[in-house]
């Protein structure tokens, strides 16, 4: 019984993988695709043809004429490129200066009401963005902040869910060692900077990717905040392509993945750890 429940999960869990990991091997294959295969392949779905959309493990005549394309013949694909560099940047120094003290805070000082606090946080998180959309437009519009990439990174500076995930890391500080600290004369800002930055490191890096990953690949608040077209970021050079450009298209969606892909693969590791170690925390 235990085998054949092991041979389920199994079956399953393959099946989980081959639907997370099949859209990006389709980005990837649909880059070196010609434009011709690619027509082919999706015109149902473009509703210009009949039938079944259609795919291939690999392409059947592979051609690097799309990538080309992007990178030499499409400037406005490296000013989305920048611009989508610029915002996922200024996020991450924005919380890291932000929401990194803000967690120290609420974990080990004796602020009254902080559960309430940590509780809004929480309610914060879980709302999605078309939920708060309005109210932040209309602060954004009083400052003044529309059609700037401050717009987008405003923000989300102050996301609640690094606080919520690098509040579980400082509460877990052992208070005999900040106790310690404080009788040898070390001061609060000391205590914060030698002792609580090293200390919730795991919880800091795993924050920061996650940051990055969602910076990165947003693409609802700068299509709401965001009307000159010169400020737009990567994720939004992806919309306009039609039937005529599927090539570049797929290219710039592998383009666009590489990033994120190799930070994922290169920090996975450290994600996991810190992810399993803030949900093992008191």
């Amino acid at each position: 019984m235990k085998k054949r429940n092991k041979v389920l999960l199994g079956a399953l869990l393959l099946m989980l993988t081959f639907c997370i990991c099949f859209p990006i091997w389709v980005a990837v294959t649909g880059a070196f695709s010609s434009q011709w295969e690619l027509e082919q392949n999706l015109a149902p779905v473009f509703g210009s043809g009949e039938g079944s959309a259609d795919w291939s493990w690999l392409p059947a005549a592979p051609t690097l004429k799309s990538l080309v394309e992007v990178l030499l013949d499409s400037p406005g694909f490296f000013v989305m490129f920048w611009n989508s560099v610029l915002i996922s940047v200024c996020i991450l120094a924005g919380q890291l200066l932000v929401d990194v003290a803000a967690a120290w805070a609420l974990a080990q000082f004796p602020l009254r009401g902080k559960g309430l606090i940590l509780n809004f946080y929480i309610v914060l998180m879980l709302m999605p963005f078309q939920v708060l959309m309005f109210p932040q437009y209309l602060v954004l519009k009083d400052l003044h902040l529309l059609d700037t990439l401050g717009a987008v990174i405003l923000p989300a500076v102050f996301s609640t869910l690094p606080v919520f995930i690098l509040h579980r890391f400082f509460k877990a500080v052992p208070p005999e060692i900040l106790e310690a600290a404080r009788l040898d004369g070390a001061g609060e800002l000391r205590i914060f900077w030698q002792i609580g930055i090293p200390m919730g490191a795991p919880g800091i890096l795993s924050v920061c990717i996650l940051t990055f990953l969602d910076s990165w690949n947003m693409i609802e608040q700068p299509m709401t905040y965001l009307k000159t077209r010169s400020l737009w970021p990567l994720s939004l050079f992806l919309p306009e392509i039609g039937m005529e450009e599927m090539g570049v298209g797929f290219a710039a969606a592998f383009l666009m993945l590489v990033p994120a892909l190799l930070l994922f693969l290169g920090c996975q590791e450290q994600l996991e750890q810190g992810i399993a170690m803030s949900g093992g925390k008191d």
